[in-house]
């Protein structure tokens, strides 16, 4: 299955540009208000899983930040943000695996940000996998910021199925240990012009 999924992206992003592929943003706005909101520091070591050629690892560097990761599956998608960032992508650290398989460093991280992965993983077990990997990376106290396909969002994506969240359903899928402290909604036009529901949680590790 993790095969099967690296090849899908792979050529995801051998036949489309960054900003041709629905989830594109310009500006990763609520993840950085979001981010703000947590009152994290710049030097807090930040992971942003399924980062690919998003433009948070940009935005973050321009704001001060000197401790990224960006995991993605996808080398691919890696090569898009390490080319648009040149001489900058020397101090962020990539890595190119499937987060369900990844075996982070206990306690390494202040920040988890995953804009539009646990939404793809609809079996119990890549799911299971995925709250493992969360606990073990970060740090009690640290942040985890977490967007989803809201329940009204889209059924399907990439042409694969998602699964769509509400809290409740976050809480039952992450585990304990985690405080939600914040939910908001976004409705976001993907450049074809389509517009898609995503519900975006805050939370804080408290165990």
């Amino acid at each position: 299955m993790e095969t099967d999924s690296k090849r899908h992206w792979e050529r995801v992003w051998r036949e489309k540009r960054p900003d041709e592929v629905s989830w594109h943003q310009r500006e990763p706005a609520l993840s950085l208000a979001l981010i703000e909101a947590a009152g994290l520091a710049p030097a807090t070591p930040a992971i942003d899983v399924g980062g690919g050629a998003s433009p948070l690892v940009d935005a973050l560097l321009a704001r001060g930040w000197s401790d990224l990761t960006v995991l993605d599956i996808s080398g691919a998608a890696l090569a898009h943000a390490r080319a648009r960032l040149g001489e900058a992508a020397r101090g962020v650290r990539w890595i190119e695996a499937d987060v369900t398989g990844w075996t982070p460093e206990p306690g390494r991280y202040g920040l988890w940000h995953d804009r539009a992965v646990l939404h793809f993983l609809t079996a119990p077990e890549a799911r299971a996998r995925y709250a493992e990997r969360l606990h073990a990376a970060l740090r009690p106290g640290g942040w985890a910021v977490i967007a989803t396909f809201a329940p009204d969002g889209p059924e399907r994506c990439s042409g694969l199925p998602v699964r769509r969240y509400d809290a409740a359903l976050l809480r039952e899928t992450l585990g304990d240990g985690l405080e939600l402290v914040e939910e908001r909604r976004e409705t976001h036009r993907t450049p074809a012009g389509a517009e898609q529901r995503f519900a975006w949680f805050l939370l804080r590790r408290t165990a």
